[in-house]
Formats: structure tokens, sequence, C-alpha cells
């Protein structure tokens, strides 16, 4: 198993672990460097947000990364909705149980994708979690410094709906994160709540890498034609008017929800549909603002 590399060692000299804060203890001061080792080994560290649930943000977190891995990249899988995980059952992997050694925490290997979730964590399904917010914060600093993630070339972070204690904890824990992926849906009532989002990543100091529009329009398989069950555009229209970047629509594709219940990554499985390929293009968007040493869209607006 390869060990993070030891903080004393490293060259970066303006790296924030070097030096004990004055308000943490030697503890606290330990722990913090022991997750920054870890996210050293990590290269890009995408969160994906969304401040409406049922937008299918944690379909298109999979997604997105299945289909990073799918260009050859080393990628990991984080689930944070402490309340609602919902990764073991899209990725099919509902039960397992990570393996465990006095060091770490070993994430549980899908495919090409190192995979980590509460879920995984759980006595049952049916199980509630019922905990406030110093144990989210807890358990999500815990899943960045005691999991083996090894090195990798991105992280992608599934946070729950809304700007609550998961996200804040996220985005104080990773303040390194290249930025966030803002899911919504065309509807005003879905981009009223994804706005409060932008500006919540605004207020932290978290990059808006852009806006992906969900359930956009449905592409019919046979004769390809266009529909627009719901408004269409919501979610472009929004990016434009807050000054982050528009990412793409991933239209409406009822084998989506048949693959997500089956625990098969719909990128994989149908991989010349429309809707696949919408999230490609996403991908290729990412990979550019990530991948270059352009700076990326700042969340300072």
């Amino acid at each position: 198993m390869a060990q993070p590399r030891d903080c004393q060692s490293c060259s970066e000299g303006n790296c924030p672990a070097k030096q004990r804060r004055d308000d943490e203890s030697s503890q606290e001061f330990q722990e913090r460097q022991q997750l920054m080792r870890r996210m050293c080994q990590i290269a890009h560290k995408i969160l994906i947000l969304s401040g409406k649930g049922g937008v299918g943000k944690s379909t298109v977190a999979v997604n997105l990364a299945v289909s990073l891995a799918m260009q050859k990249k080393r990628v990991g899988l984080l689930d944070i909705d402490v309340h609602g995980p919902s990764i073991p059952t899209l990725l099919g992997v509902h039960g397992v149980i990570p393996v465990g050694t006095e060091e770490a925490l070993l994430p549980v290997e899908v495919g090409p994708l190192k995979v980590m979730s509460i879920g995984f964590l759980l006595r049952s399904s049916d199980d509630a979690v019922i905990w406030r917010g110093p144990l989210k914060h807890g358990v999500i600093k815990q899943f960045l410094k005691d999991v083996e993630w090894g090195e990798l070339d991105y992280l992608i972070v599934d946070s729950p709906p809304g700007t609550g204690d998961e996200p804040l904890s996220i985005a104080q824990l990773i303040p390194q994160a290249d930025g966030a992926v803002v899911v919504t849906t065309p509807q005003e009532l879905s981009v009223a709540d994804v706005r409060k989002c932008v500006t919540f990543c605004r207020k932290v100091g978290l990059n808006v890498l852009g806006v992906v529009e969900n359930m956009s329009g449905f592409v019919c398989p046979n004769c390809g034609a266009h529909t627009d069950i719901f408004k269409t555009k919501g979610g472009e229209k929004m990016a434009r008017a807050m000054g982050v970047p528009f990412l793409g629509a991933i239209p409406i594709d009822p084998e989506v929800v048949a693959a997500s219940d089956e625990g098969r990554p719909f990128v994989q499985h149908y991989a010349q549909s429309a809707t696949a390929k919408a999230f490609e293009e996403i991908v290729s968007a990412i990979l550019g603002m990530t991948e270059t040493n352009e700076p990326s869209p700042s969340a300072a607006g």
C-alpha cells in the first residue's frame, strides 16, 4: 500500500499543513496534516452540488465519475450524503462492507472507480442516520483523512442537496478543491434554489466550474426528435445571469432510470445515446478547465 508523503519532506513551502495554527491543538494539527497528506495525492477535487433535491445530482455524479474513468483517469467517488446515500445503489454495491487496516480504511473498488459512502457502514438500507452537524463533520473528515485513496487524478464528491452541514464541511476541509459542478433541472422552482447554491460557493470561496441542466428535454431514441417535457434552458439562463459557465444539458432517457435501479452506470452501457454524449461533452469541458494552465472561472464574482 502506497504511503502518503510526509509533510516534513514536502517541498511545497506555501502548504497550509506545514505550520500549526494558533487556534488548534496538537491532535487537530496532526489530523489536518494527515488529511492534507491524503489530499496531496489527488490532483483534482470536484464537488457535485445542488440547491434542490430530486434533480438527479447523484446520478450525474456517478456518470461524470465513470465518464472520467472512461477517459483513462484514476477516479475516486466520495458520497457524503449522510442521510440519503445513493451511490452504493447506483453502482450496484449496496451491502458491501469496506476493508480496514490498522492504518486506513480501504475504498470499495467498483471497476476502475474507488468508492466510499456512509451507506457502506450502515447495518441496513432502512437505517436512519440521526446526526447533528458535528458528527457529520467528523465522519466527512474521517473519509478524507483515513480512507486510503492513493494517487488519483480526480476525486468526485457527491454532496446532499442544499447548503447545510455537509457542503460546508467539505468546502472547509478541502480548501484547495478545483471547484463545484452545480446541478439543476430547467424549472424555475429548481433554478431558484440553485442560485442560492452558487451564492454559497462564492461565500465560502469555492470555485464554480459550471452548471449542468439535468432532465433537459427528451430525445426520442427512435427518431431523434427533441421534446421539451419541462421548461427548457432555465439552467443555462441562470448560469449566464450569475456569471458562471454553463457546462451542458442532459436530456431525459428512460434507460437512465432502469440502469440506475440496476446499479449499472448509464454512460458505460449506453455510450452511443444522446444522453451519454451529453455527459461526454460535459466531461470534456471539465477536463479543459482542470488540466490546462489557464485559470478556471472564479467564484468571487
